[in-house]
């Protein structure tokens, strides 16, 4: 039988399952692990696929980890990032997080016919395509590909960026960045991603792709990011429109 609301009796014991799990998690810091499974049934007195529904809707809205074959875990806040132009070193600083990376892969190459259209060259001329896994205090966060002109830093190395925010890098050598383009949609990420992440496969993510251009108005970068879902949370700001 049903409840007033629409709900049956499996409904109302996840839902006291999951009061149950918050109030557990606010004396849990990141990283924590739960009990077992087993063991929370128990403790609970609820069939371990009753716990299991209230775990997955938890660990979809980014408060539990669940990790195979090791358990499930306290998961690490959502980072809250303002949608405007600026570096991801930028934005981690912003928040109090010390920012990081390493350069995965590093060369050049000519820029093909669809490079070449975001960056408004032709397919033979050169474009440096930097490959960068990003950190904030140590957690990996974002998996980020950046094709730029090579004739905009002609002598750009590998070092220069380890790091470093490539904005910053672009400023020290007069470029001003004027006005950017971004667009974001869900994906998961693949075996290769998820294995530089540290996350499963087909893990939720926000793939970000952006042309930024300079005070001329021509293209000084692409940059497809793939940001971990579990770890990654958009803020936008809303204002009323002028009267």
């Amino acid at each position: 039988m049903r409840s007033a609301d629409g709900s049956g009796p499996a409904t109302t014991k996840r839902r006291a399952v999951r009061r149950e799990l918050l109030a557990m998690l606010d004396g849990l810091e990141a990283g924590d692990a739960l009990p077992s499974e087993r063991r929370l049934a128990e403790e609970l007195g609820v069939s371990r696929p009753t716990l299991r529904a209230a775990i997955d809707e938890l660990a979809a809205e980014g408060l539990l980890d669940r990790r195979h074959g090791s358990g499930t875990y306290v998961a690490e806040p959502r980072i809250a990032v303002p949608l405007t132009m600026s570096s991801f070193t930028e934005d981690m600083i912003k928040r109090g997080m010390r920012p990081g990376g390493r350069v995965l892969s590093f060369r050049v190459g000519a820029a093909g016919p669809k490079i070449g259209r975001r960056l408004a060259l032709s397919p033979g001329e050169e474009v440096l395509t930097i490959r960068r896994l990003r950190l904030a205090d140590g957690a990996t966060m974002a998996i980020e590909t950046l094709y730029m002109p090579r004739a905009l830093l002609p002598e750009l190395r590998r070092e220069d960026l380890e790091g470093r925010s490539f904005y910053a890098l672009l400023r020290e050598h007069g470029v001003v960045l004027a006005s950017g383009r971004e667009t974001i949609e869900p994906t998961v990420v693949t075996a290769e991603e998820a294995e530089v992440l540290g996350v499963p496969v087909h893990a939720p993510a926000f793939l970000f792709e952006r042309v930024t251009r300079d005070d001329a108005g021509a293209p000084v970068e692409y940059v497809r990011s793939v940001y971990r879902g579990d770890r990654y949370r958009l803020e936008i700001e809303l204002r009323p429109p002028p009267n």
